[in-house]
């Protein structure tokens, strides 16, 4: 069994993946260790290989490689296994590893829309806190903890759009920095970094809040649609989060009855309800028949 380290990056396992390509090592004689101090005492190490006899580099797609590179950012165990079982195929003529409807092909495009997505929730659901003046660092920090490995690649998103504004995101594994005209990336992330994001100075904050609130509208409330688009693991990094559910719980006690928050509900006024039905009924004059 050959045991083959590197430091976790794609950068990395291409390189000891075209190694291995080149000396016909199979897929199932590798144990692919992101961290080098697991290797077993009579394990072949990553030198072995350099005795070996090597073949010409193999040709393989270049959309292969991007492909490969994405799917790295899902976080399982297996995930640099399956890279070079489909590596293997493809180096071999069998491109059907790269289609959705093959064994491997199905994990691979399944990962890669996992992986899409998870950028989709970084971009939706960061949210960055301003720091006061003078303290120097970032202008902005944001906490967030996706699922997947997904910010180094995703993180450009606002660099596009905060302009020369500084800001810093943080996660529990990586860290990016942004100061205005270069981004650059740590993993691990600095514990600097980890708690200027976890403890911002935002006194802004209660304003915020208090428009989440008011403009909630617990009469279009739908639990089931609302977790979809806004995943319940997100709730505790978001500023309105604990918000979200007393306002769910005032809307089922009476709130979605009225169609209205219950600070908007207490204010004096005449009170309209709508009807149940879909249709209502029509007047002579073509007019709805209103409520009286």
């Amino acid at each position: 069994m050959h045991n083959a380290h590197f430091d976790g990056s794609f950068g990395a396992w291409r390189e000891i993946a075209r190694s291995l390509l080149q000396r016909g090592i199979a897929p199932h004689q590798i144990n692919w260790c992101d961290n080098p101090g697991s290797a077993g005492l009579f394990e072949q190490s990553n030198d072995s290989l350099e005795s070996a006899p090597a073949a010409p580099a193999p040709r393989v797609p270049r959309q292969l490689l991007a492909l490969l590179q994405s799917a790295a950012c899902f976080r399982m165990e297996d995930r640099w296994s399956l890279l070079y079982r489909i590596l293997w195929r493809v180096s071999l003529g069998d491109r059907s590893a790269m289609l959705a409807g093959d064994m491997d092909g199905s994990q691979l495009h399944k990962r890669l829309k996992a992986v899409r997505r998870e950028a989709h929730h970084l971009h939706a659901f960061v949210r960055f806190h301003p720091r006061p003046d003078g303290t120097g660092g970032p202008q902005y920090v944001a906490w967030h903890e996706p699922a997947h490995d997904i910010l180094a690649s995703a993180s450009g998103h606002f660099a596009e759009r905060l302009g020369r504004s500084t800001w810093l995101i943080a996660t529990p594994q990586d860290g990016v920095y942004w100061d205005g005209q270069q981004l650059h990336y740590q993993r691990p992330c600095p514990a600097e970094w980890q708690q200027l994001a976890q403890n911002p100075e935002d006194e802004g904050e209660a304003l915020w809040l208090a428009y989440y609130g008011s403009t909630f509208n617990p009469a279009r409330l739908n639990r089931s649609a609302l977790e979809t688009s806004l995943p319940v693991r997100f709730w505790k990094n978001l500023p309105e989060g604990p918000l979200i559910p007393q306002l769910m719980s005032q809307a089922r006690a009476g709130a979605q009855r009225d169609g209205q928050a219950e600070g908007v509900a207490r204010q004096p006024g005449k009170q309209i309800r709508q009807r149940a039905a879909r249709g209502a009924a029509v007047s002579g004059n073509g007019d709805p028949d209103l409520p009286r």
